[in-house]
């Protein structure tokens, strides 16, 4: 991915997600210490992936933000995993294909029901401590 890491792929995401958030913020979502953040950002900004800009509310601070070529950067990645998926399809037959599908959308349908409601179900099943039907 045009000489981006992991890392840089997971910082660039954060930023892109929270444009003008902070780099004390990123660490905390990230988990990094303040040598690694600096680093990457500084690294991601020499790239052209990231620009920083002076915070109005903080003279010390800087906000982050995704450039142009951040952006770019998501619509290669989501053709790269376009062609592992197409290719991962090739070994299905058409009606396990179909299957799979049907199968797929109703974990889908059921993830984003339970999302949507704020985890009721498996925070139950969280605080009972086990899986019941």
């Amino acid at each position: 991915m045009e000489g981006v890491g992991t890392a840089e792929y997971d910082f660039i995401h954060v930023v892109r997600k929270n444009p003008g958030i902070t780099q004390a913020a990123i660490r905390e979502v990230l988990s990094l210490d303040k040598g690694a953040a600096a680093r990457c950002a500084a690294s991601l900004e020499a790239k052209g992936y990231l620009v920083r800009k002076p915070n109005p509310t903080d003279g010390r601070s800087q906000l982050l933000f995704s450039t142009e070529k951040a952006e770019l950067l998501k619509n290669s990645k989501a053709s790269v995993e376009a062609l592992y998926y197409e290719w991962l399809e090739e070994a299905l037959t058409p009606q396990d294909n179909e299957e799979f599908c049907r199968i797929l959308n109703i974990l889908y349908t059921r993830s984003k029901s339970e999302s949507k409601a704020g985890f009721p179900n498996l925070t139950r099943l969280f605080l009972d401590g086990g899986c019941q039907k």
